[in-house]
């Protein structure tokens, strides 16, 4: 047991647990660690010892005469021909590495188990941590070499865990720029499912998470299993079915060749698992990861604060900067609203469009002849905030930065350079150019009112080699952490938002360094819709930075009423990214009421439980519910034409059937239906609302009506 119990003890067994989950994993000594079960609550009077015997395994003809057990590592020396989490050796020794026990270190709802293989001198420790409130698993490895020489590693798992054979759904979550966290939901079927990513970060196309369920699992019934590597690089997941049925997932960082070499006595680190278990569907899946999020890697200044409303400058003026104009900006940003102005990217060197200037972070003095303290002053004189954009990790060859260190930069001797957005990778994982990166910034903080820093990094790390020829893809995520770290550590107050060509690094990884992140770089409402959606199985929505864009979005085309665009933005950290000094006044005049909504609700927002609610494709719907039920916000997004002469009815999820609840429509502030009356005017719902039954709401619910495509309502549900 260990629930509640420290210190050293030689135990056969450890079971952790929580109100809805139990997780008992093998540990005698002189055996390889393993999951004996892992899922629904079991009563305190079921042992361990006999969960185990019932799992038993005959051997079968024409395999192993014995049952090969699994194991955290799944390491070489257990002789499994399918899968294999492990793989290390010294010169094409040592290659054949079997983990046992030695011991188990118990603390509160945490152990270390500690493994050694003696003949090829290796150490293997799993720190292991479970959440008595949420059953939120975390695991970090340790491996360790003990040799006399030094161990070429080419792939450690963090672990490999088995899920029952009847989770036969896979969730994995791909993308690219400007759709990032679309949903690929596919059969498990025998062998492998395997997604890579070998970006340098963590990428468009393959978001370091996925989802294990039973086909009938849905957002509100149904077992489910998440998983999520929190690391911001290189990383492969896997779902391996082996010839006897049983089901493993495998998550860890994808090493280079050449990568990671330990010499004698050195250790290496891998990113760490958080997973989950849910017999009540994916959003109350979703709902731990939240916790977890909010509990675990969030600073807790900065979830005590509420969060600002953004202006972020970029696509009102792109590199066009005019000093007079960015301050008309920020008084009309401040006039409808808003709490923090952000200026992006143009600011610095010779920063006159994206092919120069990247690595010279001093105030251009062509551009802010009196440096930046004018435009700060005008904008912290209003009321707000201000940020700064950097891309601390890159460097454009017309640079001073280039032309004084082009040794700095990764790459690969005889290889060329693969064009990226006409910039180059600078290897933070070197002392002198973390140092650069650090003194750069601190200077710009020290001498200016910041209080939030937006970090980007727009390309991939395609040769990711150091100076000594070696890869650097791991190190430089962890000189990144490293980095960030610093900086937090000496500017306490500030705040950062991790970007990455919009949603490129936005997970639990650089989370645990950061405050928020960018979703994406599309703010065309209809797609913020799938990819806020996407997002929020594993982030809570006050991390995600979520603005309105312009009528006409820069990257799909698409025109959108203010209407569709602010409601998106509202569900998560609301920011605004358009120039107000060509919007229409109506415009205007709604994005106001729009950002005194959001601020109204915010507290509900950024600490509710979410839900998404079932529903036919045509229709998007979620809803964030006070925790003690006492109020919601649900958001009905119009998508695509409706097939049927109405759409479904709404079932409000979450609520307490027990309690009346007075239900609004809040916005749009101004509704009509096409052909009316709606539902929604007979109850009186878009004036003083109507008291409803919770049970009523939530088992019955209410009759949407015909709307448009690219229209959202949200309803507002306050319990009387």
């Amino acid at each position: 047991m260990a629930n509640g119990i420290s210190g050293e003890h030689e135990l056969d067994h450890l079971r952790f647990d929580a109100p809805d989950a139990t997780l008992i994993l093998a540990c005698a000594k002189g055996a390889p660690p393993s999951v004996i079960y892992w899922g629904a609550a079991l009563p305190e009077n079921v042992d361990a010892a006999q969960m185990e015997s019932l799992f038993f395994r005959q051997a079968m003809h024409g395999v192993a005469d014995v049952a090969l057990p699994l194991s955290f590592a799944m390491e070489p020396g257990l002789g499994h021909p399918m899968v294999q989490g492990f793989a290390a050796h010294r010169e094409g020794k040592d290659w054949c590495s079997l983990f046992d026990v030695g011991k188990v270190e118990t603390r509160p709802h945490g152990a270390k188990i500690i493994c050694r293989d003696e003949r090829t001198r290796l150490g293997l420790v799993y720190d292991i941590d479970f959440d008595p409130a949420t059953g939120v698993l975390r695991i970090r490895t340790h491996l360790t070499n003990y040799g006399a020489t030094a161990l070429d590693v080419t792939e450690v798992m963090t672990a490999c865990l088995p899920v029952p054979e009847h989770m036969t759904e896979i969730t994995g979550f791909t993308g690219r720029w400007t759709q990032e966290f679309t949903q690929d939901r596919v059969k498990r079927s025998a062998g492998t499912y395997l997604r890579e990513n070998r970006s340098g970060r963590t990428s468009h196309f393959s978001y370091p998470a996925m989802l294990l369920a039973t086909r009938g699992t849905n957002e509100t019934a149904g077992e489910a299993y998440g998983f999520h590597l929190a690391w911001s690089g290189n990383h492969r997941l896997r779902v391996d079915m082996l010839t006897d049925g049983r089901v493993l997932t495998s998550l860890g960082a994808l090493l280079l060749p050449g990568e990671v070499r330990l010499a004698p006595g050195e250790t290496f680190a891998s990113p760490e698992i958080v997973a989950a278990y849910s017999a009540d569907g994916f959003s109350a899946l979703s709902r731990k990861f939240h916790e977890h999020v909010r509990t675990k890697l969030l600073r807790p200044a900065m979830r005590a604060k509420p969060r600002p409303v953004h202006y972020n400058t970029w696509e009102a003026v792109y590199f066009d900067h005019d000093v007079e104009k960015l301050k008309e900006l920020a008084t009309r940003a401040a006039d409808i609203g808003v709490e923090r102005f952000v200026l992006d990217d143009g600011w610095f060197g010779g920063r006159r469009h994206d092919r120069a200037g990247l690595g010279d972070w001093t105030v251009s003095a062509d551009v802010y002849p009196g440096g930046l303290k004018p435009l700060v002053d005008h904008v912290t004189s209003l009321g707000m905030e201000f940020g700064l954009w950097f891309e601390p990790e890159m460097v454009n060859p017309d640079s001073e930065l280039y032309r004084a260190h082009p040794d700095w930069v990764l790459g690969v001797e005889g290889v060329d350079q693969v064009p990226f957005r006409s910039q180059l990778a600078l290897d933070i994982s070197r002392t002198e150019v973390a140092d650069y990166i650090f003194h750069a910034i601190d200077a710009v903080l020290r001498d200016h009112d910041i209080s939030y820093i937006k970090w980007d990094m727009n390309r991939d790390l395609s040769h990711p080699g150091g100076a000594s020829g070696t890869a650097k893809a791991f190190a430089q995520v962890t000189a990144l952490y490293a980095l960030l770290d610093r900086v937090r550590a000496a500017h306490p107050d500030v705040e950062i938002e991790s970007c990455s060509s919009g949603g490129a690094r936005a997970d639990m990884g650089v989370l645990a360094h950061s405050d928020r992140v960018w979703t994406s770089d599309s703010n065309d409402a209809l797609d913020r819709q799938y990819i806020q959606r996407g997002a929020s199985f594993f982030l809570p929505p006050e991390v995600m930075g979520c603005h309105v864009g312009p009528a006409r979005c820069h990257v799909s085309g698409r025109r959108l009423s203010m209407d569709m665009r602010a409601a998106t933005a509202c569900m998560g950290h609301m920011g605004l990214e358009l120039n107000l000094l060509t919007e229409r006044q109506g415009d205007l005049d709604t994005l106001k009421a729009a950002i005194a909504l959001h601020k109204r609700h915010r507290a509900l927002l950024h600490d509710g439980d979410l839900v998404r609610i079932d529903t036919a494709p045509q229709i998007l719907v979620s809803g964030v519910i006070a925790r003690d039920r006492s109020e919601a916000l649900y958001s009905v997004a119009y998508v695509l034409s409706d097939p049927q002469v109405l759409p479904e009815r709404l079932r409000f999820a979450g609520l307490d059937p027990h309690r009346n609840y007075l239900v609004k429509l809040i916005w749009p502030t101004i509704w009509q239906a096409i052909k009316g009356p709606s539902a929604i005017e007979r109850l009186g719902l878009n004036q003083d609302g109507a008291t409803l039954s919770g049970a009523a709401l939530m088992h019955g619910g209410l009759q949407l009506p015909h709307a448009h495509p690219e229209t959202c309502l949200l309803f507002y549900v306050d319990a009387i």
